[in-house]
């Protein structure tokens, strides 16, 4: 029962909340409305972080871009990123009050490979060209981390929380999805509309893309994973459902690393050998690097540009004489890789190329969609990009946590014997490899809707390899 004093104390602080947010309401500063739900998400938070945790991974597919919205310029993601950076301070302040984190997540390869880029990052941002930006780069991409990664380890522990995690995350997209198939409808489904008609939830088709492919292998795996035929048959649709989204993303990057995909699962069924995958690589390379130049005589006679025409738009991929697409990708990389030369140790700072790369821009590269003004993104490569912004270290600190994620989720699969667990990991390898070769040709990592997948598939990996030994047998070291 609370107390007279107490209750003037309620009345007191509701009516200048009142007072003081009628007053932002009348010079037009509306975020001061959010206060009241801010406050029920902390206490959510304080009693059930899992919840919380449900509730973001839920809400991230139709996440909105408070920037793309004009709404006050803020370049974050709702109700999504808020709630993200409430659990990054909640979790923070318990590692200083009570440091009980799992030691053995904490000291697993894979978890010290993150630790070390974050350290990383933290380095360049104080010897950033842009602090402020850098600072905020560096923090979102903290509670991404946080919440995707060393909380969803814990949530993992149970097994069938994962594919609650898969559930939780597939059936939002399907209604972008159906969204962004109803609105190519009324547009006659055109390759030009395809860039636009996922907006308000995903800002280009290349992201939406890249999501759906990553995600296809796991709704693949829910197919056969359940022997319930209603279950079975819903399933099924939501799979029609994202392979009709996929055709008509006109994503070719993401056509590409399905492909790839493809071919990593026919390698891992067949159990090839690492060494012969090693040896056929080498034979790959040494054909490009003999045939180099007929190759390239041949890409720049290609005059086929994106089309609705499905042939015409995969024979545009290799185009790099007319295609604006590609013509303004290599234009990036070459900025970024003149950045990298510029600044090779400490690059120019996270988050800080779309606002540094202009003067590098050569005049015989410009295409139609060029700009100066540093506000139609970044290097287009999760690979190039870091070592504009954070070095030869930033770029090979990303490459070492995929390495080691390949390693230890090969690792798991094969110790694993035949069955439901086996089929999840291998699901989980295929959709992850999708955005490893996805991310040649771009970067989303700066946004919740690929960073939950991302982040959360290499916690699964981490959750199993530590608390799911009792699962797996020995190791067979001869298996691809």
């Amino acid at each position: 029962m609370l107390s007279k004093v107490e209750i003037r104390w309620i009345w007191l602080l509701s009516a200048l909340y009142i007072i003081t947010n009628a007053v932002c309401i009348y010079f037009e500063f509306y975020f001061f409305n959010l206060i009241p739900a801010i406050l029920v998400v902390f206490l959510f938070t304080l009693l059930s972080i899992e919840k919380v945790f449900w509730f973001i991974v839920f809400c991230t597919p139709l996440s909105l871009n408070l920037e793309k919205l004009d709404l006050g310029g803020i370049g974050m993601f709702v109700p999504t990123e808020p709630i993200l950076f409430l659990i990054m301070v909640l979790f923070i302040i318990k590692l200083f009050h009570r440091f009980d984190y799992d030691k053995k997540v904490l000291m697993h390869p894979i978890t010290l490979a993150i630790l070390f880029q974050l350290i990383w990052m933290t380095i360049t941002t104080f010897t950033s060209v842009r602090p402020i930006v850098s600072l905020k780069f560096l923090i979102s991409r903290l509670w991404f981390i946080i919440t995707f990664y060393f909380i969803a380890i814990q949530i993992f522990r149970n097994p069938e929380k994962i594919r609650q995690f898969l559930w939780v995350y597939i059936i939002p997209m399907t209604f972008v999805i159906i969204y962004t198939v109803i609105n190519h409808y009324f547009h006659d489904f055109d390759d030009k509309p395809s860039h636009f008609v996922m907006k308000p939830f995903f800002k280009d088709h290349t992201s939406y893309g890249a999501i759906l492919v990553m995600l296809l292998p796991a709704l693949v795996y829910l197919f056969y994973h359940y022997d319930k035929l209603s279950i079975k048959f819903y399933t099924g649709v939501l799979l029609v459902i994202y392979i009709i989204g996929i055709i008509f993303s006109y994503t070719r990057a993401a056509w590409l690393s399905l492909a790839g995909a493809i071919v990593l699962w026919m390698i891992y069924k067949l159990k090839i050998k690492f060494q012969v995958l090693v040896v056929g690589a080498l034979v790959i390379f040494f054909f490009l690097a003999a045939s180099w130049s007929q190759i390239m005589m041949k890409l720049e006679q290609n005059r086929e540009e994106s089309s609705s025409n499905f042939t015409e738009h995969i024979q545009s991929m290799s185009n790099i004489s007319s295609d604006a697409s590609n013509l303004e990708r290599i234009n990036r990389w070459e900025s970024a890789f003149k950045m990298f030369k510029e600044k090779p140790i400490f690059g120019w700072g996270p988050g800080t190329y779309m606002f540094e790369y202009a003067p590098f821009q050569h005049s015989q590269s410009l295409t139609i969609i060029s700009t100066n003004a540093g506000k139609l993104g970044n290097a287009h490569s999760e690979y190039i990009g870091p070592l504009a912004e954070t070095g030869i270290l930033g770029s090979l600190s990303f490459i070492l946590i995929i390495i080691l994620v390949f390693v230890y989720a090969s690792r798991i699969y094969h110790r694993l014997p035949n069955g439901k667990d086996k089929a999840l990991i291998l699901s989980l390898i295929i959709g992850f490899s999708t955005y490893i070769a996805h991310g040649f040709m771009n970067n989303y990592l700066d946004t919740d809707k690929a960073s939950a997948p991302f982040w959360g598939f290499i916690a699964v990996f981490v959750a199993y390899d530590v608390y799911q030994r009792g699962l797996m047998g020995k190791s067979n070291p001869h298996q691809g």
